[in-house]
């Protein structure tokens, strides 16, 4: 009550077994490690570390009275490998560990500044089943139940709200969680919109001379799950506001030291429209003595690394490495030279070699097996959220009788997703689409965060569904969304998520001049974990904007 947390009944029920101090261990393990205020038996599985934790602390009869009823609800108390990864481990999907390197200056100073520790946590991406229709309607399911969580927390909509099921016959205001699954304009250009939740469905309907709703309404697109207040009955109701999921980061974090971050995406080694020489510029100043170069700790490499082979028709006439080995030695050769005590995350796009359909796996070691061997690489799903961790600082040096550790540990959130969803979202919201959004693609990551999804609609892009959960969701709002695939640097803040669309080292296709697409390349922007100054980079050359 103390912290305002609401419990599903499962999860109350789980509680009333506890100790006091443990029950509150627990609970405020939960918020932290979830961000949720609301927490539900899904909470308990997705944090089911944080749960093992805690029941570790009980002993004999009581540990396994609650440990049986954690079991009872369906949550495995076995931690997935994939999901656990800390204390400098990174993973990939063969189970291999391999920890970053370690330099000199960070064994000196480790006593003295708050150590740097990362946890990944990546999508399920394995397939093991033929796929049903009955598997993106349990996708769809997911989502929805994912995104109902979310809106409930907002106040807006927790008056008059109801399932659709229970919407009578009488005229009554209401609120509800819907999923949009259709949208149409009447002869008299007013909107009527089909929504869904678990229960059932209805029509809602929105007049063309109520300017701001309409407008809001307009926005909405197939599968977007937002909450409604709506006065009506059973057949028909009217719309009064929609509320979105919506991102919000509340406090903006720093670190106590001033360690940089930096960004690259669309490398497109073996293109023969690479840009060679700039990316050795890139990797001469990140070896060099400049100040920021010397603290850079962590280098996000955000898709489409390789050009590909057959990724479309013609493509081997563009190219001037053939096939996917070459490529890769290629930027192996790169990424080995990035000094070792910088920690490298990278994942695929498109035109790296694994699958297409999102989430995707890291890029197969049969094509990339030298990447595998980079020690201060980690490969990572596309999307995957990567935790970065600073530990409480020391007023003494480590082993000295006075040594105490001043504050707490801090965490800064960074998803990385290559964005193949962006194009769609400029093509089918109006905003997006009159202001030619492609030039400035962060306006249309901010839509990912105001839907609190990374491809909102059906179609958006190929992905694999999942019964158990929508990996697409943004659950929990990041400190920096990052992005990569349309050619162009943009940075942009939304409701205190920095968001970051990548450059890309790869001078103007023949296809981005037909489509008119302009490429802004060899920008590489670059973060301070301390005062979130952003700085940016150029090592472009003439050649490179001429697309020579």
């Amino acid at each position: 009550k103390e912290k305002g947390l609401l419990l599903e009944k499962e999860v109350y029920d789980l509680v009333g077994q506890l100790k006091a101090g443990i029950a509150k261990e627990l609970l405020e393990s939960l918020e932290k490690s979830s961000g949720q205020k609301m927490l539900t038996k899904d909470v308990l599985s997705k944090n089911v570390g944080v749960v093992k934790n805690v029941v570790n602390k009980l002993e004999g009869e009581e540990h396994d009275v609650v440990e049986n009823i954690i079991v009872k609800l369906g949550v495995s108390m076995e931690i997935s490998k994939e999901r656990e990864v800390v204390d400098k481990v990174g993973s990939d999907s063969a189970g291999v560990t391999r920890p970053p390197a370690r330099n000199q200056e960070t064994e000196d100073n480790e006593a003295e500044r708050g150590e740097l520790n990362y946890k990944i946590f990546s999508p399920d991406t394995m397939t093991d089943k033929k796929l049903e229709v009955g598997d993106f309607v349990g996708h769809f399911r997911a989502r929805y139940s994912a995104m109902q969580r979310i809106l409930m927390g907002r106040p807006e909509i927790q008056q008059d709200l109801v399932s659709l099921n229970k919407i009578g016959s009488e005229r009554q205001n209401v609120s509800f969680i819907g999923i949009v699954t259709e949208k149409r304009v009447t002869k008299n250009k007013n909107l009527i919109i089909r929504f869904e939740d678990l229960t059932g469905e209805i029509t809602a309907l929105v007049k063309v001379d109520r300017e701001e709703i309409f407008e809001k309404a307009d926005e909405l697109q197939l599968d977007d799950v937002v909450g409604v207040r709506a006065s009506g009955n059973q057949e028909i109701v009217f719309i009064h506001d929609i509320f979105y999921p919506d991102a919000i980061k509340h406090e903006k974090m720093r670190f106590e030291e001033d360690y940089w971050v930096g960004f690259i995406s669309d490398i497109h080694c073996g293109s023969n429209k690479h840009l060679s020489v700039e990316f050795k510029k890139f990797l001469t100043w990140i070896n060099s003595d400049d100040e920021i170069a010397k603290k850079m700790k962590y280098l996000f490499i955000v898709g489409d690394t390789v050009d590909g082979v057959g990724i479309f028709p013609g493509q081997e006439n563009l190219l001037d490495l053939k096939s996917m080995e070459e490529q890769y030695e290629l930027l192996g050769s790169y990424l080995e030279k990035v000094p070792k005590h910088i920690t490298m995350f990278m994942c695929a796009g498109q035109h790296d070699a694994t699958r297409v359909a999102e989430p995707q796996p890291i890029v197969h070691k049969k094509y990339a097996g030298n990447l595998y061997d980079i020690e201060n690489l980690i490969l990572v799903s596309n999307p995957t959220n990567v935790k970065l961790l600073e530990g409480p600082r020391r007023d003494e040096p480590r082993g000295s009788s006075n040594s105490s550790e001043v504050g707490a540990e801090k965490e800064f959130d960074v998803l990385m997703y290559h964005g193949a969803s962006i194009h769609s979202l400029i093509n089918e919201i109006k905003e997006l689409r009159e202001m030619k959004a492609h030039v400035s693609p962060a306006k249309a990551v901010k839509h990912m965060l105001k839907r609190r999804h990374l491809a909102p609609s059906h179609g958006d892009v190929v992905y694999i569904p999942n019964a158990e959960k929508d990996p697409m969701v943004i659950e929990n709002v990041p400190d920096v969304l990052c992005t990569g695939e349309v050619h162009r640097l943009d940075i942009e803040n939304y409701n205190g998520v920095l968001i970051i669309t990548g450059s890309c080292w790869q001078a103007r296709t023949d296809f981005e001049e037909k489509v008119g697409n302009i490429p802004d390349p060899c920008k590489v922007p670059l973060l301070n974990l301390k005062t979130r100054e952003v700085k940016i980079l150029d090592f472009s050359s003439e050649r490179g904007k001429d697309g020579d």
